[in-house]
């Protein structure tokens, strides 16, 4: 007899079903009026260990012997303050293993994911793979689930140049059609994108999303890990399917080793669907606000200068800062970060970090001269800190135990001059601990923007059956040391930055309170960073660097500001050297980040011309709420000076800047596409606000031929 249940809320409903002779799966999916069903196929939890594999063979996360000879044993449900939770228990009965696949509900049309193996056996088991989840795209209308074609959207990331987003037809290049139904066996080919070490989003983002091109249902994913996952998008005899992951055998070189009693928990991962891309945005959206960490400066998130990008470039003095101190002040800044440089005496801070002792020949006052400057002008003040490495000369180097740092082979991993914490060690979580609380407790620091600019590799040997296995627990303890310093100093406030954006997930995002999209340090190449950050994060969250500089025309200076406006305003530049038109200039923005502050922090992102591409000569960001939407625009090349966007009601408000001449606005009644016009001549960029209240104001467009936009 079938069993079938449903479980979800007004924004989602699960249909699971199983019987004696097939393991649980998930039947139907709906949301936001679609309903999407789904072939048999593929169970919930499908583990993959040496001694039971894949059939037929292949490299995939899916199709595994265990997971398919499963059956459930329990189907439990309850709520904690408010989050529903489902559990559902299978038992592999030969092999012993038990696995647990746990949803959670957290008031939005998304489910987060985890699954737990149980070795309930009397024999050993070496986990080489575990997905999060699996799950068919499945049917959205009359059409078969295996003929409905799709459409992948996900993102390449690099230092400079993060979240450049593409799309692949389902099938199509990249997935073919191969008449494997003929053959009576699913493909083998594992079509994948994985992460390395611990740049988690280093190489390609941990999320995407699946757009049906029948309907424009829409899934969207991520992976909820700051180390090695894998997610996977192919297709079996039944269809299309999606399936996420934390480290694998395959990708990584991780394994687990399960003894009888023992368990091993994925890494979270998180599905959305919506009845088309905005709507899925705006519920993985939700999801985000919903379960990051509280926190005062998520209402109101502070406007902040930092001294580093285009300016100081880490080598901070008591002369060079306290001019820049008294600009930021008047240009209404509320946080002022002290970035690289001001522990280093010798002049060459790369490979001497670790100590975390203000420099004595950089400030002859001492730094807290300099800190008491900020909170003179009512500023919170902030360090830069790269707590997880240790520089080679440095004497921290010495003072910690060996068993402290990333070893390979007994020899302590060194990456660009750095030793690398290993944070399972309580050595190593001390030393960290009470630097944090020194410098809180000694200089009164409120803002930390941490660091991390090395990438270790899959792990450490010591103490473990498998590098990638040691580092995702060291992945875990950093986690946790991330929570214990909130909990300890709750109203710290902690950036995250990781050579600009090399580690921009949600289990980092879910804890701090921003985080830096980019090193990217010239300016025309910034916007696209930029514009495509709030798909990747909340868009409160989202800092672009905004660094205008005094030799630069007023279009650029403007120009640079926009780029600060499209999220959490972020300000550096010289802004001391600056003449009256400048400065009036820069005051502007600021004043324009406080008044866009309330809509910021509870928007919704969306593309009106399509997700930008590297090259293109127009970007458009979309901010939308219940009652107005912002445009950020930026126009590159002065030859296209016009654009057309789509679905927008009502006249245009230009919000910055009001001081330089305003676009050429062409709205139309009767909805045809807005014309925005930039008359200058040169690069310039406008934020602009118009009425959003009608249902089509404001629709992200995506196409087959995303980059492409003129």
């Amino acid at each position: 007899m079938t069993e079938r249940l449903r479980w979800g809320s007004d924004d989602l409903t699960l249909t699971l079903e199983w019987d004696e002779s097939s393991a649980p799966r998930i039947a139907e999916v709906a949301a936001d009026g679609v309903v999407v069903t789904m072939p048999a196929g593929l169970p919930l939890a499908d583990p993959i260990t040496v001694g039971a594999g894949h059939v037929p063979a292949s490299g995939r996360l899916v199709h595994g012997q265990l997971g398919r000879d499963a059956r459930v044993v329990s189907a439990t449900e309850s709520e904690h303050d408010g989050r529903r939770e489902l559990r559902i228990v299978s038992r592999h009965e030969e092999a012993g293993l038990e696995l647990a696949t746990t949803f959670e509900a957290w008031g939005a049309a998304a489910v987060r994911v985890t699954t737990t193996v149980t070795n309930r056996g009397e024999r050993t088991h070496r986990l080489r793979s575990l997905p999060t989840f699996s799950l068919y795209a499945g049917a959205t209308g009359d059409v078969d689930a295996s003929e409905e074609p799709w459409r992948l959207h996900h993102a390449r990331s690099e230092w400079l140049a993060e979240g450049r987003w593409t799309s692949d037809p389902v099938p199509g290049d990249r997935f073919p059609g191969i008449a494997e139904e003929l053959t009576g066996h699913n493909p083998r080919a594992d079509e994948a994108v994985a992460s390395s070490g611990t740049w988690s989003t280093g190489r390609a983002l941990p999320m995407g999303l699946l757009v049906s091109e029948v309907t424009g249902a829409t899934w969207a994913w991520q992976v909820e890990h700051q180390g090695e996952w894998r997610w996977e998008v192919n297709r079996d005899t039944a269809g299309p399917y999606l399936a996420t992951s934390g480290p694998t055998d395959a990708d990584h070189g991780w394994l687990a080793v399960l003894e009888p009693g023992e368990s091993f928990t994925t890494v979270p991962a998180t599905f959305v669907l919506g009845r088309d891309v905005d709507a899925a945005v705006a519920q993985l959206t939700a999801y985000r606000r919903a379960t990051r960490r509280a926190h005062v400066d998520n209402a109101r998130p502070s406007i902040v200068f930092n001294d580093y990008m285009n300016t100081l470039n880490g080598d901070p003095t008591t002369e060079k800062l306290e001019p820049l101190i008294d600009a930021a002040a008047a240009a209404g800044a509320e946080t002022f970060c002290i970035d690289a440089g001001w522990y280093d005496d010798g002049g060459d801070w790369w490979d001497s970090v670790g100590e975390w002792t203000p420099s004595t020949t950089r400030f002859p006052g001492g730094l807290d001269r300099v800190i008491e400057r900020i909170k003179g002008h009512g500023m919170v003040a902030g360090l830069w800190l790269e707590p997880e490495v240790v520089g080679v000369r440095s004497p921290i180097a010495d003072a910690l135990p060996a068993e402290a740092f990333l070893q390979r082979a007994g020899e302590r991993i060194v990456e660009h001059d750095r030793y690398h914490l290993d944070l399972r060690h309580p050595a190593a979580r001390a030393h960290l601990d009470a630097t944090v609380d020194r410098l809180v407790d000694e200089f009164g620091v409120g803002f930390f923007k941490l660091d991390y600019n090395v990438n270790p590799g899959t792990g450490s040997d010591r103490d473990a059956v498998s590098a990638a296995a040691a580092l995702l627990d060291h992945n875990r303890a950093h986690l946790a040391w991330l929570d214990g310093v909130l909990d300890r100093h709750p109203e710290l406030v902690l950036e995250s930055c990781s050579s600009g954006a090399m580690r921009a997930d949600h289990a980092m995002l879910s804890r701090t309170q921003l985080q830096s999209t980019s090193d990217q340090q010239d300016f025309l190449l910034y916007p696209p960073i930029a514009a495509a950050a709030p798909l990747a994060m909340l868009p409160e969250q989202a800092a672009s660097w905004a660094y205008p500089q005094a030799h630069m025309t007023l279009e650029e200076a403007a120009f640079c500001l926009v780029t600060g406006l499209a999220g959490r305003f972020y300000l550096s530049g010289y802004l001391n050297e600056m003449d009256e038109a400048h400065t009036a200039l820069v005051d502007e923005a600021v004043a324009a980040a406080r008044t866009l502050r309330p809509h910021l922090v509870g928007s919704t992102p969306f593309w009106p011309v399509g997700l930008p591409g590297w090259d293109d000569p127009w970007v458009v960001l979309g901010l939308r709420t219940a009652d107005s939407a912002v445009l950020v625009a930026w126009n590159r090349d002065p030859a296209v000076p016009e654009i057309s966007i789509p679905g927008i009601a009502g006249p245009i408000e230009h919000i910055f800047p009001q001081s330089l001449d305003a676009w050429g606005v062409e709205t139309d009644a009767g909805r045809e596409p807005t014309v925005l016009r930039n008359p200058t001549g040169s690069v310039s960029a406008r934020v602009l606000r118009y009425d959003a209240s009608s249902p089509t104001s404001g629709v992200t467009q995506l196409s087959t031929d995303v980059g492409v936009r003129r």
